[in-house]
């Protein structure tokens, strides 16, 4: 695949990942990571998914401040790490392979829940169950690059305000990509060299842009329309490197 090529699905599903976010509260990771995983490998895609999203994230923070869960966040957010050290060990010991079948499972098993399961959820009261997702969330966006299905599932259980909700996804998201690449990085994870240079600003040019025509569309497209065409096209990311990694073997 040559770099202009690379460069520009980069920018499609950055694009289209921080425009949903915009939307809808969450998408960077859901859309970008199955396809990044694809084109990039299933550690290096990840990880710059994980830079992106948190970019991406931190931009939204500031327009949703007012909105913020300060409490959840902190029951959230610093408890990432935890699940974060057995994901690298994970990522460390896996054969690439196995574990773009890993990732794949994963998104798909997350966008399932997140789709299909939130109704069936019980409710939850409590620090333990807003702990819990923060750990499992840490685990799962160092493995595929999305924290925000176990984060849904803990809110569907607890009734978040939807509002509040998204909001408080963005400084999470900031917090989960920042913890997700420094603990692959530091544990010489993947080789992140081998990125081509390019798909940097495109990354970054693209979010911003997305970002921009997310705030005029929110008025025009509704939550549900987002998110379903998102969850669609991530789904079938996700089963493209399932069938990667299997015919890898």
């Amino acid at each position: 695949m040559s770099v202009w090529i690379l460069v520009g699905i980069v920018f499609l599903a950055a694009f289209a990942g921080a425009c949903l976010q915009r939307i809808s509260g969450m998408g960077m990771g859901l859309l970008a990571a199955p396809v990044f995983a694809l084109v990039l490998g299933p550690i290096v895609g990840v990880m710059v998914v994980n830079v992106l999203a948190a970019i991406n994230a931190l931009i939204n923070s500031v327009s949703a401040r007012s909105f913020i869960d300060w409490r959840r966040f902190w029951l959230i957010g610093p408890v990432m790490i935890l699940g974060a050290i057995p994901a690298v060990y994970l990522v460390e010991h896996m054969s690439v392979a196995w574990l773009q079948i890993l990732v794949g499972s994963m998104l798909v098993i997350a966008l399932t829940v997140v789709t299909f399961g939130q109704s069936q959820v019980p409710v939850a009261n409590g620090a333990t169950p807003a702990v819990t997702s923060g750990i499992v969330g840490g685990f799962m966006n160092t493995i595929a690059g999305v924290a925000g299905p176990a984060i849904t599932v803990y809110a569907q259980a607890a009734r978040w305000e939807q509002r509040s909700f998204a909001a408080t996804l963005q400084p999470l998201f900031v917090v989960s990509g920042v913890v997700s690449f420094a603990a692959k990085f530091c544990a010489d994870a993947a080789d992140m060299a081998s990125v081509p240079t390019l798909i940097w600003p495109a990354g970054l040019v693209a979010m911003v842009l997305g970002i921009f025509s997310g705030k005029h569309l929110s008025a025009k497209v509704s939550r549900n329309t987002a998110r379903n065409v998102a969850i669609t096209v991530a789904t079938l990311g996700a089963l493209s490197a399932v069938v990667r990694g299997v015919l890898s073997l």
